[in-house]
């Protein structure tokens, strides 16, 4: 009963601070708003771009290591004249690995042919991405169809002309009607529809399946140089489930340096690229925005926590007579303190609950200006309104402690 009677008169008393003094309250519940706007902002902006980019990584594959010639993170001084001299997977080291490997759970070797054009009778869709890829592609990558089917073993390696092609490929060429079954001309020839992936749009990185196409690489292989570096081949590995990628790595690196009869006092002339690699680097960078979002929060912060014990301040010299008369009527010193130090708090919950509306109306603006899903986690929520909190005691405690302290006679006289 007693917490409810100082919460009530703490509410009381910091709406009767408003009311009369409107602007001035204001302007400090302001500094606490912007606060927290800032940090619930920034870190939902950080969560929103890491859980985007992280969907882009898991199509990758968490525990795929991809050999190429290229490393997909480079330093400051990146030697690229000597990574440019280095041969692309082969075919042939590609069936290596697939027949020597004891860690691999699926191995595939992939190209990409990049603004292809796609026809269907009278309609012709441009700049399409070919991906002609071996058997295990499904095993290494990961997707979903929205209809029909991957290839069959039997068609991977005999190189029938079947293809899995993407959602917008699909719309674009059969409006209205189903594309599985239908013949579309490709590399000038035509080739079967057995798939359609899932409509995904673009990925946090602008790839996106929807404009790609899928095609064996047994099929590719009659019709281009399928180990042109023009189309960039690279092998996928897939380590078995409960190794770790170390042990993946380990054994592959072996495999190629034994595969391409490189001495031991040689360099690799190859790369092992890793998922993990990526997501590291990311970490670092999505640990530095944190930081930085915090810190200007907490600096908002700051700035309205000062102008809350200002106003609390003035609140007391201004009921400083009420305080004595309370006082003489039996109030305890530690009623006026938790009176004082509960109308702080409330004052920053305000501004705590402006700046997560804020955020919140924010989510929907960016969404129907971008369309893009924010992630509007819980845990920031909490966490503004505990700093809101944390900010309202620290900014109260000093007035409520003066006015506790005072003497009641004195303060009755201060009128």
């Amino acid at each position: 009963m007693l917490f409810l009677k100082l919460l009530k008169e703490a509410f009381l008393f910091a709406n009767d601070s408003l009311r009369q003094n409107k602007m001035r309250t204001s302007l400090s519940v302001i500094g606490v708003t912007i606060g927290i706007f800032m940090i619930v902002a920034v870190f939902s902006a950080v969560d929103t771009l890491r859980h985007n980019l992280q969907k882009s990584i898991d199509k990758l594959g968490s525990n795929s290591i991809y050999v190429g010639k290229w490393p997909w993170v480079g330093s400051q001084d990146f030697p690229w004249w000597k990574y440019m001299q280095r041969p692309d997977p082969k075919l042939t080291e590609y069936d290596e690995i697939v027949r020597r490997s004891q860690t691999a759970l699926a191995v595939s070797y992939e190209i990409t042919i990049n603004d292809r054009t796609v026809k269907y009778q009278s309609h012709t869709v441009t700049g399409a991405q070919i991906n002609a890829v071996s058997h295990d592609h499904d095993k290494t990558w990961n997707f979903d169809l929205s209809d029909g089917r991957y290839f069959s073993d039997l068609e991977s390696r005999t190189g029938r002309p079947v293809t899995v092609i993407g959602s917008d490929i699909a719309s674009d060429l059969f409006p209205g009607g189903s594309a599985v079954g239908k013949q579309i001309k490709i590399l000038g020839r035509y080739i079967t529809v057995i798939g359609v992936f899932k409509k995904e749009g673009d990925d946090a990185f602008g790839n996106s399946d929807d404009k790609n196409i899928l095609i064996p690489i047994n099929f590719a292989k009659d019709v281009i140089d399928v180990q042109n570096d023009n189309y960039q081949p690279t092998i996928v590995v897939r380590g078995k489930d409960g190794l770790k990628d170390v042990d993946v790595e380990s054994e592959l690196k072996g495999l190629m340096r034994s595969i391409r009869r490189l001495k031991p006092s040689e360099e690799d002339n190859f790369e092992l690229n890793k998922v993990t690699a990526i997501s590291n680097q990311l970490d670092q960078v999505f640990s530095f925005l944190d930081k930085a979002g915090f810190f200007i929060g907490i600096f908002s912060i700051l700035v309205g926590g000062f102008g809350i014990a200002n106003i609390m301040f003035v609140s007391v010299k201004e009921r400083t007579n009420i305080i004595g008369i309370q006082k003489s009527l039996g109030a305890k010193s530690y009623f006026i303190l938790m009176q004082f130090l509960l109308e702080a708090v409330f004052l920053c919950l305000m501004g705590g609950a402006a700046g997560l509306l804020l955020v919140y109306g924010g989510t929907f603006a960016v969404k129907a200006a971008a369309d893009i899903q924010v992630v509007l986690d819980p845990n920031n929520i909490i966490m503004g309104v505990s700093i809101s909190l944390i900010i309202g005691v620290v900014s109260g405690i000093v007035p409520a402690w003066v006015a506790a302290k005072l003497d009641p006679v004195e303060a009755i006289r201060s009128n």
